[in-house]
């Protein structure tokens, strides 16, 4: 999969712009709080219409504007593809090859990114809801029906999480609960079935990279856990008949909390060095190995789906890496088409591989 030429007009700080890519390394270079990551954000749009950043639509607005417009044309699937999408009026509109599409999720599964960025690098010591948040990201960009049942599940949990705090001012509400609880536990063994499943991918795939990485003297190890108990992997009404269960039975502690207690939205990710938490007892050197290896994991898996390598955005990592992991990154993305921002030209061998771009004040120009 390869970006051919990326347009936007009135997209956050950029000058309005047509830009044409190098098939394998492009280098973003610049100051900070120029506009390099806005580029790479302006990319990631297209693989489902969300900023990694979280940001909503309409902060993607330039300043004293009232719309965006942005343009991508790759190659992908065997032949050249375009998509649009346009922000008006807070509407969004999605074009793909010049048809207007229901929504920005029919995007998934056509355009691909990984994204890299120094947050990243904090996912093995950071909370639960950072290792979430990167299964569920991944797994969105793999099958839209993750995406729609992910999306679902959330709808349906905090109208569970509403009702739960009416019950304690209206107790003739509470009949009202098995509706909801029968919706969670469908939707939610299906996102527990799809995650266990990725992370046992994920696993195979990191180790591999970890043991290159740390020359074969570490061994990592990804375990999900889970909040539902004892569950038959390969059987999605078991799981979704013992969260049914599980929720019967914390109905007393969801009250009181005022929210739901169980379920993927409360699961985890361990990640464990030589059988050892990398959180609790990993160096900061081990930890972003661990990062390393996850996030090459989940562009080899991508590739391995999707029968075509997506593209890699890194923001500002290679700084927060030593050279020995810079080295071992830059070598593993070779055959990948790349684009990393950065604020200095050090790296003599990156600037050599493809074309330079340099952002200053919102304006993109080629070397």
């Amino acid at each position: 999969m390869k970006v051919k030429y990326l347009e936007f007009e009135n997209f956050r700080n950029l000058e309005n712009n047509k830009v044409y890519a190098h098939e394998n390394t492009n280098v973003i270079f610049g100051e900070n709080a120029q506009g390099k990551t806005n580029l790479l954000e302006c990319i990631w749009l297209f693989c489902g219409g969300h900023s990694f950043r979280g940001s909503a639509e309409k902060e993607l607005v330039k300043f004293g504007e009232k719309f965006f417009k942005i343009k991508l044309t790759f190659d992908g699937q065997e032949r050249e593809q375009n998509v649009e999408i346009r922000y008006m009026g807070g509407k969004k509109e999605v074009y793909i090859n010049g048809v207007k599409k229901k929504s920005g999720a029919e995007l998934i599964e056509r355009f691909s990114c990984v994204v890299f960025s120094p947050e990243h690098l904090s996912l093995v010591k950071a909370g639960p809801g950072k290792r979430r948040k990167f299964l569920d990201g991944a797994l969105c960009q793999q099958k839209l029906k993750y995406a729609m049942f992910f999306s679902k599940y959330n709808q349906v949990l905090n109208q569970r999480n509403a009702l739960l705090k009416d019950i304690n001012r209206h107790p003739e509400l509470k009949s009202t609960l098995e509706i909801w609880d029968d919706n969670l536990s469908m939707l939610g063994a299906y996102i527990i079935q799809q995650r266990i499943m990725y992370a046992k991918k994920l696993k195979e795939n990191a180790q591999y990279f970890h043991s290159g990485i740390s020359e074969e003297k570490e061994i990592l190890d990804i375990e999900y856990v889970s909040t539902i108990k004892e569950i038959n992997v390969e059987n999605l009404e078991d799981i979704k008949e013992k969260f049914l269960n599980n929720l019967r039975d914390n109905l007393k502690d969801d009250l009181y909390n005022g929210f739901t207690t169980v379920g993927p939205h409360r699961d985890d990710i361990n990640i464990l060095i030589n059988g050892m938490k990398a959180k609790n007892f990993g160096s900061q050197g081990q930890q972003r190995s661990a990062v390393l290896s996850l996030k090459l994991s989940e562009a080899n898996l991508l590739s391995e789906i999707h029968g075509e390598k997506p593209v890699l955005l890194l923001d500002d990592v290679l700084s927060e890496l030593d050279s020995k992991r810079q080295s071992y990154l830059l070598n593993k993305i070779d055959d990948y088409q790349v684009f990393i921002t950065c604020c200095e030209k050090s790296n003599k061998e990156l600037l050599k591989k493809g074309k330079v771009f340099s952002v200053a004040n919102g304006k993109v120009t080629s070397e």
